[in-house]
């Protein structure tokens, strides 16, 4: 069958191509070449600044001009030359040598891929694709969904609501502050994810400029790839390698998405238990269905979805961080192929993110249902009451409302204010315990 979005296999270029296919700039194996034929030009471009030779004002336009307009026709051709070659980063060298021809500088094209292994190529290229989507997209769509986030929780910031751990009714929070737990943890994760370094290998065959400095043992060569890779393509040169970049730091980062997605699998199902416990409806659209059997359904599928989503990314974030910064000596080709794989967790992530933005759009308040389980929930304010007897020395509070309260059914307004009618502490003290609700028993926290 030919590819369309009904028969592809994964879901990603099918189902939901129209939400990832942007992801195609980064992680294509178009992306992978036109990142390819970037380095080595800007490579190239760089010899010629640094005087290894001379190339000529109009040849550097028609490279530059090539480089800026690199097409999918390109990236065929230089899939063609594959065909022959079976290595796919000598077919670059072997297109942009035709290009010099054509630029009219056929005797510089020997300087075209001057020194390099192909993994000078593939650790510059897949880590500056990889810097461009996280900086153009990754990034901007969690703090997207972080400003989101942010904005409910400041609607939301005065809604006393029931807390609940272990599953049972407990001191109550505020529903603004328990999304803004979730914006936290997000900032402080987009924080750190910020100061891990994109990392590259660039240093000959094996990592210690062999090729280069036999041809040119006076130039410091050190210099020259550190001066190439972070000022040039603006990534951070390791210095000790192999033939390969040894991935420590894009395991980092795959560590962090992981944990920033763990935050948002935690997030869907709190929302998830919200909506099941109708302390949010959720906005119908005109025409669609929530069962095929039980027309009454809005089913919370949103975050489902998106639980769903980040749960395979880990999945393969987990594999590709454990993997990567394991190499046989000085080089295996295992990393190879798993790097092919680098966008597939990312446009899961990018789906699930999605999912949730348009999730939360659907909500809507049940401030009713909120009260009504505040009301019901008496018990929780015999914290409050016990502290204050605590602070007023009075003899085994908490025994005292524990033998009050303890899975006991019934407690309302007039049973925990009867019991605070009988307690042998002054008249200010009996009017502060009965002031005390579960609408207001919230406590404080810092500004947001």
């Amino acid at each position: 069958m030919e590819l369309t979005n009904l028969t592809a296999n994964s879901p990603i270029d099918g189902r939901y191509r129209k939400q990832v296919q942007h992801l195609d700039d980064y992680f294509s194996e178009y992306a992978l070449i036109r990142y390819r034929v970037l380095v080595e030009v800007e490579y190239f471009f760089f010899l010629a600044d640094k005087r290894f030779f001379k190339l000529p004002a109009k040849a550097r336009e028609a490279l530059r001009k090539m480089l800026d307009g690199f097409s999918i026709d390109d990236a065929q051709q230089i899939k063609q030359i594959e065909a022959v070659t079976n290595h796919d980063v000598k077919a670059v060298e072997y297109f942009l040598k035709e290009q010099l021809d054509k630029a009219g500088i056929s005797e510089l094209k020997e300087w075209i891929h001057f020194g390099l292994t192909s993994q000078d190529i593939n650790n510059t290229s897949i880590p500056l694709s990889w810097k461009h989507c996280m900086e153009h997209e990754y990034l901007p769509a969690v703090i997207n969904l972080q400003n989101k986030l942010y904005q409910l929780a400041a609607s939301w910031k005065d809604i006393p609501m029931l807390s609940r751990t272990h599953g049972q009714p407990a001191s109550p929070t505020r529903l603004g502050k328990e999304f803004m737990v979730f914006v936290e943890r997000l900032h402080h994760q987009v924080e750190l994810f910020s100061h891990i370094p994109y990392a590259a290998k660039f240093g000959g065959a094996t990592g210690n400029f062999n090729a280069h400095h036999i041809a040119f043992p006076k130039k410091n060569w050190v210099a020259l790839g550190n001066e190439f890779v972070e000022q040039t393509l603006g990534l951070q040169r390791m210095q000790f390698t192999t033939q390969i970049e040894h991935y420590d730091h894009l395991a980092a980062h795959f560590d962090n998405i992981k944990r920033i997605n763990n935050i948002l699998i935690d997030l869907c199902r709190d929302i998830w238990t919200y909506i099941s416990m109708d302390y949010f409806k959720q906005q119908t659209k005109k025409g669609e269905v929530g069962s095929s059997a039980m027309p009454h359904k809005v089913n919370p599928i949103d975050f489902e979805n998106a639980e769903g989503n980040l749960g395979m990314a880990n999945a393969l974030l987990e594999h590709l961080a454990a993997k990567l910064p394991i190499s046989r000596l000085q080089r295996d080709l295992t990393d190879s192929t798993v790097l092919r794989n680098i966008g597939v967790p990312v446009a899961h992530t990018v789906i699930a993110l999605k999912s949730i933005e348009k999730g939360l759009g659907k909500l809507l308040l049940n401030e009713a249902k909120l009260r009504e389980d505040l009301e019901n929930n008496w018990a929780v304010v015999a914290e409050a009451i016990q502290t204050i007897l605590r602070r007023e020395n009075y003899p085994n509070p908490y025994e005292a409302l524990k033998e009050l309260t303890r899975g006991k059914q019934g407690i309302n307004k007039q049973s925990m204010q009867a019991f605070i009618k009988q307690l042998k502490v002054s008249a200010a003290v009996k009017k502060e315990l009965k002031a005390i609700t579960p609408g207001n028993y919230t406590g404080v926290n810092a500004d947001f």
